[in-house]
């Protein structure tokens, strides 16, 4: 037993017993030494730590099940989020704690949320050190003095080498996250992939906000430099450029992924990024990119030299979802607080893969809410397994692989908060222009940012707008900085006819995939579709 923890809180209260050594609480360079002492991976450039993550190397949510009982049957949405049995989930933890004894383990007090008022008391057991590792860096950390008095109100137990039996734990494969909000724990297992711990405490903040009137958001955020009450969200998918385009320089970093919207303003979830590294450059993302050379950052499944350790960004032959986790202060622009106002401006990126939709549109708040509940986007390479090119997909309320309860819970959530507090909302495309994947080109960065600058600023709302005739949205004619033509996708098309057929299969999916909301929204929202 190592360093701090609550004396009245050990695992041996908690009737986890028979185990190894147990390190509680360690700090990063402890972490690393027993990582290295383990052979988990490679001390990189900087003291990053290099790790590779066997064959998963993306999240597996097919594998992801919810104990269903008395509690959850009428809460849970149950198309979305399988079903665990009790029975099947007291085996699979007995399994588990049975393959615990004798070994090593890594625990983390830490806080799901930077809110006080709402954060959640969370304590990680990891098997790998590595994963102690990444996760004290994803979550909040306690001061010492929090330590000492810290009750964990969810426990996570993550085991990689146990392997799950689906016809003894009522499960899919050897694969399992298992959420049970009964005995309020997680159990996670046969994986690897470090994202799978961040993941399911935000699927858990999913499930109980909500009943607390917070909006929990799979989004980044920041606020104008010095005025946190001038905040922004950036919801999205893996892959559509939160991370990217949330960290700019001229405003302060919120966070990179999950948050909440209180009754206050907003929060982050964490206290770390998470962020994809395939074509990391220092001269498009200098802050990002500088976090892969410094001390204890996780550096996932990315090729390095093995003689002088230089990371290869442009190699993915292990995956193209290569990942560097770091500490939220690691971005110099980072608030210390990780707390804002309420959002002035709502931003929804989707990766559109057609080459449909324009660079950035305007919604009213009916159309954010339609936009919202569908969620389309284009899964992108290596972020899912089996997923080597993007794939359309309506992902609804950007994040249900997140979403435990019904998505119009969300989405009634995102529209009341639009209109309390009269957030602008805006779609933006980071996908492709000029045609769809494979003819046409990705919409360039700097496009993408100089559109947010104008939207966020207030100079865009200012400029004329057109009325896309797929959508009903207003499309800025003009920005700063971006070629007109952009604007405008069916002219960046060689044939606008080619466009339009395009166009019509979109709108027709976007149709049949809003069926299933039509019992439950207003008609202003049904009505979004096509102009």
């Amino acid at each position: 037993m190592t360093h701090r923890v609550n004396p009245a809180q050990t695992l041996e209260t908690q009737g986890i017993t028979g185990l190894g050594r147990v390190y509680y609480n360690l700090l990063e360079p402890a972490i690393i030494q027993e990582a290295l002492a383990r052979n988990e991976g490679t001390l990189g450039q900087g003291g990053s730590f290099l790790v590779t993550t066997g064959k998963f190397t993306g999240r597996s949510p097919k594998d992801k099940h919810i104990v269903r009982s008395a509690t959850t049957e009428g809460t849970i949405w149950w198309d979305n989020n399988a079903p665990m049995s009790p029975e099947g989930y007291d085996r699979l933890k007995a399994d588990m704690l049975s393959h615990m004894k004798g070994r090593d383990y890594f625990v983390q007090d830490l806080f799901g949320g930077a809110d006080p008022a709402h954060r959640l008391d969370v304590r990680v057991i990891t098997e790998l050190a590595w994963h102690n590792l990444f996760i004290r860096h994803l979550l909040r950390r306690p001061d010492a003095s929090e330590l000492e008095s810290f009750v964990p109100e969810f426990t996570i137990i993550n085991c990689p080498a146990f392997k799950a039996d689906p016809s003894r734990h009522d499960c899919r494969s050897e694969v399992v996250i298992a959420l049970n909000l009964d005995t309020k724990e997680i159990l996670i297992g046969g994986t690897e992939y470090a994202g799978e711990n961040k993941k399911s405490v935000f699927t858990l903040l999913n499930y109980l906000l909500p009943e607390k009137g917070v909006m929990p958001m799979h989004c980044s955020a920041n606020h104008a430099l010095d005025d946190p009450a001038d905040a922004a969200v950036f919801f999205g998918l893996s892959g559509t450029g939160k991370t990217t385009l949330s960290a700019a320089p001229d405003r302060t970093l919120i966070g990179d992924d999950e948050h909440g919207w209180s009754e206050k303003g907003i929060f982050n979830f964490e206290g770390g990024c998470y962020a994809k590294t395939i074509n990391l450059s220092a001269a498009a993302e200098p802050e990002i990119f500088a976090t892969t050379k410094k001390f204890a950052t996780v550096i996932e499944n990315m090729v390095f030299d093995p003689d002088t350790l230089e990371l290869d960004f442009e190699n993915d032959s292990l995956t193209a979802n290569m990942r560097c986790a770091y500490p939220l202060e690691y971005i110099s622009n980072a608030s210390a607080t990780a707390l804002g106002g309420h959002p002035k401006n709502v931003v929804m990126l989707t990766c559109d893969a057609f080459g449909v939709l324009p660079p950035i549109a305007r919604l009213t708040p009916a159309q954010a809410m339609y936009h919202f509940l569908s969620g389309f986007t284009s899964k992108v390479a290596g972020t899912e397994r089996g997923v080597t090119e993007p794939e359309p997909t309506f992902s609804t309320c950007f994040g249900a692989p997140f979403m435990p309860r019904r998505p119009e819970v969300y989405g009634n959530l995102l529209r009341q908060k639009i209109a309390q507090f009269g957030s602008d909302c805006w779609l933006v495309n980071t996908g492709w222009t000029g045609g769809a994947y494979g003819t046409g080109s990705r919409m360039p960065i700097r496009a993408t940012r100089a559109l947010l600058t104008a939207a966020l600023n207030g100079s865009l709302a200012k400029g004329e707008f057109r009325r896309d005739p797929n959508f009903g949205f207003d499309v800025p004619v003009s920005c700063e900085g971006v070629a007109d033509i952009l604007l405008d996708p069916r002219r960046t098309w060689a044939e606008p006819s080619a466009y339009d057929a395009q166009a019509k299969k979109l709108v027709d999916m976007f149709v049949a995939n809003f069926d299933k909301y039509a019992d439950h929204i207003d008609e202003d929202v049904k009505a979004c579709a096509i102009g």
